[in-house]
């Protein structure tokens, strides 16, 4: 088992190699829109995890993910030929692609704060215009006390 500092610096290299490859050197066609997000290696070094994005063409539409995903996997090889003169490493980590989910899951969190502050909203304007069901001070003062009669034991 590797130190995890050695392992996390093995990845931050590989993403940087990974990223400039897809960048510059990979003509595929299918990778233009494909960004690398991060890379997590193993405690032992061989295996590399690597997560990406597809952006898409414009604001309406969808990026191709499918694309991407066939694209990748048919450059892995040069990638990995890539990492290895890069890194220095004496044993290659084989790369692995996975897609990046947190892209998804914070659009998904910022819909959901839009709505709870749209309620928040209407929930304060529903306050500002509300008028109480009873009474304005509807709790006990000390001056009523002295208006009741005192109890005597006598």
């Amino acid at each position: 088992m590797a130190d995890p500092a050695r392992a996390a610096r093995l990845a931050k290299r590989i993403t940087t190699i990974v990223a400039s490859a897809i960048g510059g050197e990979i003509k595929d066609p299918r990778l233009a829109h494909v960004t690398i997000t991060d890379c997590r290696v193993t405690g032992d070094l061989h295996d590399a995890t690597v997560f990406y994005t597809v952006m898409g063409d414009s604001v309406e539409s969808e990026p191709d993910v499918a694309e991407a995903a066939a694209g990748l996997a048919a450059a892995t090889g040069a990638l990995r030929s890539k990492v290895g003169a890069g890194t220095g490493v004496r044993f290659t980590p084989t790369l692995r692609f996975e897609l990046d989910t947190v892209p998804d899951a914070t659009r998904a969190m910022d819909e959901l704060l839009a709505r709870a502050r749209a309620q928040d909203e209407s929930v304060a304007r529903a306050a500002r215009d509300a008028q109480p069901a009873g009474d304005v001070d509807p709790y006990r003062h000390d001056e009523d006390e002295s208006d009741e009669p005192e109890d005597s034991l006598g």
